[in-house]
């Protein structure tokens, strides 16, 4: 008994025209998809990291014994960052030496770097408010991640630097 089904196409034959349609399909995807990548991490991203790595490899050593030199000192410093609803901030750093008395008489400075965007960077100079308690006041700072770089300067001479990552919610 043979049953006939009506209403049903016939197969398409695949030929080697079609086979050469679906690759160049298929690699013109690929490649569609590899171009839009690549240009919006080259538009998106420099990839400059130092301006000269020669000059940053000569200042290597000397990066050393101010890291060496910071760490004998043996200083405790704290430093809250909070962010407003209004999107304000405020810096607060307390520092103290190995016996717990507070630091006074630094240059502290405060710079908030965008992991990506060069331009983005926000600096605030802190004010010592109380004995060893230094603070600073951001009018607009924007939500996200960022690199929260402390600096403390005495007589022209960095002598405390410390560098974490924050984020800040909205």
């Amino acid at each position: 008994m043979t049953q006939t089904v009506s209403g049903t196409k016939p197969a398409r034959e695949l030929t080697g025209r079609g086979v050469l349609m679906w690759l160049l399909g298929f690699f013109g995807l690929v490649f569609a998809a590899n171009g839009v990548f690549i240009y919006y991490a080259l538009g998106t991203f420099p990839g400059v990291v130092v301006e000269s790595s020669y000059k940053a490899g000569q200042e290597y050593n000397q990066t050393i014994a101010a890291a060496t030199a910071q760490s004998e000192r043996g200083w405790k410093v704290g430093v809250d960052l909070t962010r407003g609803l209004t999107g304000s901030g405020d810096v607060r750093v307390e520092a103290r030496d190995k016996t717990g008395a507070p630091l006074t008489g630094l240059a502290f400075t405060a710079t908030l770097k965008h992991p990506v965007y060069q331009g983005q960077d926000l600096t605030v100079d802190l004010g010592e408010t109380e004995s060893g308690v230094y603070t600073g006041k951001l009018d607009a700072l924007p939500a996200g991640n960022w690199q929260l770089e402390v600096v403390a300067m005495q007589n022209g001479e960095r002598i405390f630097l410390s560098e974490n990552r924050v984020f800040l919610n909205e």
